[in-house]
This record gives structure tokens, sequence and C-alpha cells, in this order.
């Protein structure tokens, strides 16, 4: 466990990181602090307190690019990845796996390869296979806290530019967070009121990440913006599977 002052300063610096990335990306606030608060706090806890920021985060980038959202793919996969949150979320306070987290990370090592060797390219979801990878992607969100990786991944799989691809993501992602909270915040809400100096640090810092960002964004070629992800999805895919061997080794 880190001290106080070091992990608050820590949680900043890493929280406008995430925000950047998820700008470009459409998802990292969840997959990049999660880890790191849990170094302070149990890992349901962390997952908790993540959502609050993670709200907060995607609701500024979503209001950036909201004109841009595709309504017929978050109708047919957002819906269902909300509906895939609250049911992760009410598991998640009876489970604690790290072998879920290891699946999620073989998971995201095959989909940010296959987007890297333009397998992703030649997939593509539709009707209720689009709603199944949305309840996948939403579970995983509400269980470990981690499902922007798996919901980029998935949504590569749509013919999305990149502004609809990153407002769609976030736009899943709003819905997800609002169907998972009530339920982080009925079962831990004193402990969530208790933490609220690391609440604050990771709010703070994920803002400033967003607002700078997005500039990062609009200069990312078309034609390189899918590789991008991938590559993100491939990096957040091994280290997930480091942490998970890690937590299955202690």
């Amino acid at each position: 466990m880190l001290s106080f002052w070091v992990a608050l300063l820590l949680i900043i610096v890493v929280g406008v990181i995430a925000g950047a990335i998820a700008s470009v990306a459409g998802f990292g606030v969840g997959s990049l602090l999660t880890p790191l608060l849990a170094l302070q706090l149990d890992l349901k806890l962390a997952v908790a307190v993540v959502s609050i920021p993670h709200l907060i985060a995607t609701g500024l980038r979503y209001g950036m690019l909201y004109k841009h959202t595709d309504k017929r793919v978050l109708l047919n996969f957002g819906l269902t990845s909300a509906a895939g949150g609250l049911t992760g979320a009410y598991l998640g306070t009876f489970l604690d796996s790290p072998a879920l987290t290891a699946v999620l990370g073989t998971l995201l090592v095959f989909a940010g390869v296959s987007g890297l060797i333009g397998l992703t390219e030649r997939m593509r979801f539709r009707g209720w296979g689009a709603q199944v990878v949305g309840a996948v992607s939403g579970m995983f969100g509400g269980l470990v806290g981690n499902q922007g990786g798996i919901r980029s991944a998935a949504l590569l799989g749509f013919e999305l530019p990149k502004q609809a691809f990153v407002a769609t993501a976030t736009a899943v992602g709003l819905l997800v967070d609002g169907a998972r909270m009530p339920v982080y915040l009925f079962t831990q809400y004193q402990e969530i009121a208790v933490a609220w100096p690391y609440v604050v640090a990771a709010t703070v810092g994920t803002v400033v990440g967003t607002l700078v960002g997005q500039p990062v964004l609009r200069r990312i070629p078309d034609a390189t913006f899918r590789h991008v992800v991938s590559a993100i999805v491939l990096a957040l895919g091994i280290a997930t599977l480091i942490g998970a061997a890690r937590a299955l080794g202690s």
C-alpha cells in the first residue's frame, strides 16, 4: 500500500493519462484507475469508487461528441450492454475471482491482435450478435470495472468513423454507469463516502485528461485510428493477464 499523499498524487497523474486515452479510444478510465485504487482499497470498493469519476469524465466527453453518436449501434449494442452492466454489478457483490479477470485479459489480447492484423475489419455485428456482445461487455464492466476495452474491441466490428466510434462508445459507457452505479451506492455507500479523497483526486485527473485528449483525437488520421485503438486494447489485455496471474499466484 502506498502512503496516502503519494497515492493521491499518483491517482491524479494516472487519471490525467486515463482521461486522455479515453478521449481517443473511448475507454481507459476504469481500466487504468481500478488497478491503482485496488492497491489502496478492496477491489470491490475500488470498482465502486472509480465509477464516480468514470461517470463524470464520460459525461464530459459525451457532451463534446454527442452529435456524432450512431443511434442504430447505440440501440442495438448499448441497451443490452447496460443490462449486462446491471447484472454484472449485482453478481460482483457475491463473486470475486481472479479467474474472471484472466478471461477478460485473454479476450482483450485476442481482440487487440485481431484489430492489428485486420481480422476485426472482416467482423460485422448485426442484430442479436450486437446485442450479445453488448451484454457480455457490460457484464464484465459490472464484475471487474473494466468493460471499456472489450466494448471498444467489439465496436471495431462496426463501420464507424473515429468520432462516431468514440461518441457511441462513450454513450454506451454512460448507459452502463447509469445501470451499475445505483447498485454500488446501495451496497457500499458508507465505504465510498469514507474514500472521498480518492474520488476527488480521480475526478480532477480524469477531467483534465479528457480536456487534453480531445485535440489529440482530432489529429489522428482515420486510417490509423483503428490500429491505435487495437494497440491500446492489446496492451490492456496483457496488463490484465499479468495482474490476474499475480492474484492467482498469491
